[in-house]
């Protein structure tokens, strides 16, 4: 029954999963992208997965980190906004301190346009007061799944990830990180399973989950919703870890109010501010992909450390 069990679950994913697109070498470490990959209650989604080196020479087991936006990771080339995390050069950058070990990326592509009710987190959509949750239907022209999009992630994609892969499955060796919507959806996943990601990044979150003009400087509704989940979900530490940050330029101008509003609720909670979580504000950086790239070298120091 078992080794019928298995077969079948491969069988699944290789229909699921495209054959890869040809391995490609872009500075160090390897990609390898995967199109039109299926997924229950989903649009079809889109991986860029970055190897490092010496993976093919080894017989290591690597930690994971899980990154949406895949697509503004790595190639200008196939960017949304001719620009990029540079994530690869961030991670290698971040394993020669010493401080971290070398970590498998999976860049996990927006889907365009459904982008935004793929990031949206369920309960503070359903949670919402009316007349807010009435502008993210607008914005999101469509069902929100959030939750679907974490089934996913954290059932098919990493039962995937762990069987092609040479990983490390448990929770202290995944991670999971974004930025703006993308930020919103890690601290999602990093409440809601705690089994799953050890470690996670919110950068540049976009707490008021709309248009901020369109609910005022600072919606305290929106902000006691976000600070209640963590409140209420948070749990202890017991060895994990959680990044904020923010600028202060462009949309990064607005999220001040709301990640203090957060703060001061983690903080009664017993979480230890640098130790098990941190929270920084970048002076001049602006809500796009240059400023994350300058300071994710940073973000992967201490979110990833050993």
């Amino acid at each position: 029954m078992l080794l019928k069990r298995y077969a079948w679950l491969l069988g699944w994913f290789a229909i699921i999963f495209t054959s890869p697109a040809l391995a490609q070498g872009f500075g160090q470490g390897r990609l390898i992208e995967y199109e039109h990959v299926a997924a229950a209650g989903l649009p079809e989604q889109h991986l860029t997965i970055w190897l490092p080196p010496g993976y093919d020479q080894s017989d290591h087991r690597y930690a994971v980190i899980y990154m949406h936006d895949g697509q503004n990771l790595f190639d200008p080339a196939k960017s949304a906004f001719n620009k990029v995390w540079a994530a690869d050069k961030a991670m290698l950058a971040a394993m020669a301190t010493g401080k971290v070990e070398p970590h498998i990326i999976v860049g996990i592509w927006s889907p365009g346009r459904d982008r935004y009710r793929q990031y949206l987190p369920q309960d503070i959509y359903l949670a919402a007061p009316a007349p807010v949750r009435s502008q993210m239907d607008a914005m999101a022209q469509g069902p929100i799944v959030s939750d679907a999009y974490l089934g996913w992630l954290s059932g098919p994609l990493k039962a995937w990830v762990d069987t092609s892969f040479r990983t490390l499955p448990d929770r202290d060796h995944t991670a999971i990180m974004g930025s703006s919507m993308g930020g919103l959806m890690s601290c999602y996943a990093f409440l809601h399973r705690p089994d799953i990601y050890g470690r996670a990044g919110c950068i540049s979150s976009h707490w008021p989950a709309i248009d901020p003009r369109a609910v005022g400087a600072t919606n305290t509704t929106i902000a006691t919703l976000w600070a209640d989940g963590f409140g209420h979900q948070l749990g202890a530490p017991d060895g994990r870890r959680l990044w904020f940050d923010h600028g202060d330029a462009t949309l990064d101008a607005f999220y001040a109010p709301y990640q203090q509003i957060v703060d001061a609720r983690i903080a009664s909670t017993g979480w230890r501010k640098g130790v098990d979580w941190e929270s920084r504000i970048y002076p001049g950086a602006a809500h796009e992909e240059n400023a994350w790239a300058a300071r994710l070298p940073e973000i992967f120091d201490w979110v990833l450390a050993k």
